[in-house]
């Protein structure tokens, strides 16, 4: 038996590869290679209005990478105890965020598109949405993983 001990400390940038030439730039990413998961799901963010926020959950076994395509925002952690905030305005890099990490996204900048990479295919099962439910998963008992 052990409890869920991912905290915002496991959450970390990590820099994606990039070609860049006279004409641009370009970058990748690809499972395992820029990625520490297999890539099941990629998504994209955009239009967001002015004031709003995304996210306002967390995943039980989900990890992602998030990247500011284009644009700036705000990715605030927290794992019921710490909470961090961490602004993404470069496409070349990404933000890792584990699995039983509450995340929202906002003070996004006019024109924003966020890209995220997923560990999972989506699954409604794997979100919690209601913070209470939040801390009582970080805190319950959860069998150890085989």
């Amino acid at each position: 038996m052990k409890k869920d001990k991912s905290t915002v400390y496991d959450c970390h940038i990590i820099k994606l590869s990039q070609i860049e030439s006279a004409t641009g730039k370009i970058t990748s990413v690809s499972s395992t290679l820029d990625v520490p998961f297999d890539i099941k799901r990629v998504y994209y963010l955009y239009d967001i209005p002015g004031g709003e926020k995304r996210g306002g959950h967390a995943h039980k076994r989900l990890e992602q990478v998030i990247v500011a395509a284009s644009g700036s925002f705000d990715v605030l952690l927290d794992d019921g105890q710490i909470k961090k905030s961490i602004n993404l305005n470069l496409p070349g890099y990404g933000l890792r965020i584990r699995p039983g990490i509450w995340r929202e996204l906002v003070n996004f900048s006019s024109g924003a598109v966020v890209i995220a990479v997923a560990s999972l295919i989506y699954d409604e099962e794997d979100y919690i949405r209601d913070y209470q439910e939040f801390i009582k998963f970080k805190t319950a008992i959860l069998p150890k993983a085989e």
